[in-house]
């Protein structure tokens, strides 16, 4: 399952051809954003559920047309989402989303691409959970620190399903290579 393209010759996709991951990035933050204002208990929201898949949108990229177009994604779907964000949020849960959503997803795509030779699980499963820990911790920091939130115990139930989806999400991570010009047409 070869779908890799790393070639340099090829030129750089549109914002067009890009439509797909970046709605469905900018879906993903802003509805995390919003779903993480509501604990289902003492250690878990809801928003927990909805980001992990901002990585499988990063990863697909990737793999799909490179890191320079997944970092591209990445950084228009924080643009976009941190504004929407903001009013659908608080201003510190849209600013610590914005610094640990960006943060994390740069560091999964460095992952990402050191991995991405091995077998077609290991780099988005690992640089998944290896960007999970840095966003969990920058983002639970610095939106609840000084609250009454016990942010140390939502961010540890936080981990654990971003773990827990890093694992889920290989299922249609896998189902999406074949058709990844799907994903990001060439035209």
């Amino acid at each position: 399952m070869r779908a890799m393209s790393t070639t340099t010759s090829s030129p750089a996709p549109t914002l067009a051809q890009l439509w797909r991951p970046v709605l469905a990035m900018l879906i993903i933050i802003t509805s995390a954003n919003y779903l993480v204002q509501f604990p289902i208990n003492e250690w878990l929201t809801w928003g927990a559920f909805t980001f992990p898949v901002a990585f499988l949108v990063t990863d697909l990229t990737n793999r799909a047309v490179g890191a320079d177009a997944a970092r591209r994604v990445a950084w228009i779907g924080f643009s976009i989402a941190v504004i929407i964000s903001l009013a659908l949020a608080p201003w510190r849960i849209a600013a610590a989303s914005g610094l640990a959503f960006i943060t994390g997803q740069l560091l999964d795509i460095v992952a990402f691409n050191r991995l991405r030779a091995l077998s077609w699980w290991k780099a988005p499963f690992f640089g998944s959970v290896i960007a999970s820990v840095i966003d969990t911790g920058l983002f639970f920091f610095l939106a609840f620190a000084g609250t009454d939130l016990d942010w140390r115990t939502l961010a540890a139930g936080d981990l654990g399903v971003k773990w827990l989806m890093a694992i889920v999400l290989l299922a249609p991570y896998r189902l999406m290579l074949p058709s990844l010009q799907r994903w990001v047409p060439a035209s």
